[in-house]
């Protein structure tokens, strides 16, 4: 099965985050009028949604006030709500978690950003140590309602620790929630559902379609959402199964569509949710299906494909028709900008892996 043919790209800046527009009161009106945005304009609707309803909620991070964030996310924020309420904050991830911690436990609901995936580790203890553990520790008598926001994934011409996926590392931590969004919709809602959880929640968003007009889609602030912990079939099909979440989604609805060219139906399905995980909607499709292919950025080995594997081989063995099949990054650092084509999950790779599913 091949991939359609491709146009030609515009050449990647290796700083895309500076194109952004400036948010303005035109792209952005919390009212119950439905507006045509993107994901980050979306992830700062919904921020602002989330502060006008509740003045417990903080915005803090490396730049999110003045500069808007190097993504832009936050654009405009801070001269609406006043430096107290989104703070910028020194050049530590520890520090930045670590007080979020502390302003949980005294009652407010701090949203941190970090400015890309591979600054987290840092402050990887204050998470597992005392995010992920405060409310266990003290039997449930306090709750630390912190959201980490990471703009994750390749696709940008970055170089290292800014082109990552760690997500597993996170949804194998217990005492943790963790979510990815892939469209507008989701970006607007899943960060306003993440702010109201009272547990912590890390929120995986997908950097290089922050700002893609392709994937602008209508949001109406009077919808009603879909539940944060829930995955999502985003295409009916009936030949395999694609599971798949953030920037990976996108290329198996493009996968979809080139197979249906040729007869072929997949079903696409929107994870959604990492931890927990929400497999049923899969079983489902599987069960139907007989073949599933799962997708994602991060490298293979102890991921969460692994895991969708392992459980789909344990619940739907009976009505497998081949292997379950993984396209993923490669078990090998991030590569240098001029390879990340070659190391990122792509049209080809996903159709060559649904060819072998369907041969089989």
């Amino acid at each position: 099965m091949a991939a359609p043919a491709q146009q030609a790209q515009p050449t990647k800046s290796a700083h895309p985050v500076n194109t952004a527009k400036p948010t303005t009161a035109d792209d952005v009106q919390v009212a119950s009028t439905v507006q045509n945005l993107t994901i980050g304009k979306a992830l700062n609707a919904g921020l602002r949604a989330a502060m006008e309803a509740d003045d417990k909620v903080i915005v803090m991070g490396e730049d999110v006030g003045k500069l808007g964030g190097v993504f832009r996310i936050t654009d405009g924020l801070q001269k609406d709500f006043g430096e107290h309420r989104v703070l910028d904050t020194p050049l530590a991830e520890s520090g930045i978690i670590g007080t979020a911690v502390g302003l949980a436990v005294r009652g407010f609901r701090p949203v941190c950003e970090i400015q890309f995936e591979g600054f987290i580790f840092p402050g990887f203890d204050q998470i597992s140590s005392q995010l992920a553990k405060l409310h266990y520790r003290t039997q449930g008598a306090i709750k630390v309602p912190v959201v980490i926001r990471v703009p994750f994934g390749g696709g940008i011409g970055a170089v290292e620790h800014h082109s990552e996926s760690p997500e597993s590392l996170f949804a194998h931590i217990p005492g943790l929630k963790v979510v990815s969004c892939s469209n507008p919709v989701d970006a607007y809602w899943m960060i306003q559902q993440a702010i109201q959880c009272d547990d912590p929640v890390l929120l995986f968003e997908p950097k290089k379609l922050y700002h893609s007009g392709a994937l602008k889609a209508p949001v109406d602030p009077s919808a009603k959402p879909d539940p944060l912990f829930a995955s999502r079939t985003v295409r009916q099909g009936t030949a395999a199964t694609l599971v798949a979440y953030g920037p990976s989604v996108q290329v198996c609805l493009a996968a979809a569509e080139a197979a249906a060219e040729d007869g072929t139906s997949l079903e696409v399905i929107d994870l959604r949710t990492l931890s927990p995980l929400d497999l049923d909607p899969v079983f489902e499709s599987v069960r139907r299906t007989g073949r599933l292919i799962a997708v994602s950025e991060a490298s293979s080995e102890s991921s969460l494909t692994s895991e969708i594997a392992a459980r789909v081989q344990q619940e739907c063995f009976y009505s497998l028709e081949a292997p379950v099949l993984r396209v993923t990054g490669f078990d090998t650092p991030y590569p240098p900008a001029k390879l990340e084509e070659h190391f990122l999950p792509d049209l080809d790779r996903v159709l060559h892996a649904v060819d072998r599913a369907l041969d089989w």
